[in-house]
């Protein structure tokens, strides 16, 4: 099977007609288009050819940022655009930075002209405004100031004074599985790539007892990608991920081993199994796929 041909139907598949990527079709609590998820999903789009989709997702973006352009704006919407009123952390600062940084970098990749302008000015005047602003993380866990939100804060608005914060901080932090995108953005060494590897693997972190902490595919492709940036061999990753792809081509949030697994069960009850397919998971192989054959 091609899974790279295969992540590209998955994505499509999972893409509302508002131009919305839902984060998984299957998965209840996942029925909602997130700025974080959907931002690597466009980008992973746009360097796989898939022009048409990721414009539909950015103007999609563009949308909820001109229905409040003062901000602020939620972590996740409806796909439909309107505001989600469920019980969830909807303050998280990432995802507005990496709309913004998808989209240019897709306008750059395929010389497009944007039709975002008003909506990205929009977003990173806010985001200059509060990048030191405590907010939840990626995760949805923590409350605080994390270096992979304000390095994602900074891939759109590239102030100084974040990348300053990150590259200043990102040693005291908890280790953490996000802080391999730091290292593809250039704010992290590759030595702190290693140190992920090396205790991490494709786990979050060590504290994760969210379905007992497995490891996530997002992760391998976030290693992947930023080894590759670094001169070193991207096949292992690409390899684990297409080793734990399903007979059907979808691809899980994440699987075992488990670092906590007696917490398992209390997330099956709650929820149910794990999330498949999750569509950001597509994304992150279809990029690591993409750069690797450039």
């Amino acid at each position: 099977m091609d899974l790279a041909r295969r992540s590209v139907e998955v994505i499509l598949a999972g893409q509302s007609p508002s131009g919305a990527y839902v984060a998984s079709p299957t998965f209840g609590p996942y029925r909602y288009c997130w700025f974080r998820d959907g931002a690597f999903i466009a980008d992973a789009m746009s360097r796989a050819g898939e022009v048409e989709s990721a414009e539909r997702f950015f103007d999609w973006c563009a949308g909820v940022v001109r229905a409040r352009p003062e901000g602020p704006w939620d972590a996740r919407y409806n796909l439909d655009g309107t505001p989600d009123t469920s019980d969830w952390p909807h303050h998280q600062l990432d995802g507005l930075g990496l709309w913004v940084w998808a989209a240019q970098a897709h306008c750059e990749r395929h010389g497009r002209a944007s039709r975002w302008d008003d909506a990205v000015a929009a977003t990173v005047a806010y985001l200059r405004a509060h990048w030191r602003d405590s907010c939840v993380d990626w995760w949805e866990e923590r409350e605080g100031l994390h270096v992979a939100t304000v390095g994602s804060i900074w891939a759109a608005t590239r102030d100084d004074a974040a990348r300053a914060l990150v590259t200043d901080r990102y040693e005291h932090e908890r280790l953490d599985g996000s802080h391999a995108f730091l290292v593809a953005l250039g704010l992290a060494p590759v030595e702190h790539l290693e140190r992920i590897e090396r205790r991490l693997g494709y786990h979050r972190h060590a504290d994760d007892v969210y379905y007992g902490g497995g490891r996530w595919i997002i992760l391998a492709g976030f290693t992947g990608w930023a080894r590759l940036l670094h001169g070193l061999d991207p096949a292992p990753q690409l390899e684990w991920i297409e080793a734990h792809a399903r007979e059907d081509g979808e691809l899980p949030e994440q699987v075992p081993p488990l670092l906590h697994p007696e917490h398992y069960d209390r997330w099956t009850e709650k929820w149910h199994t794990p999330a498949q397919p999750l569509l950001w998971s597509h994304a992150m192989y279809l990029t690591l796929k993409t750069v690797a054959a450039a």
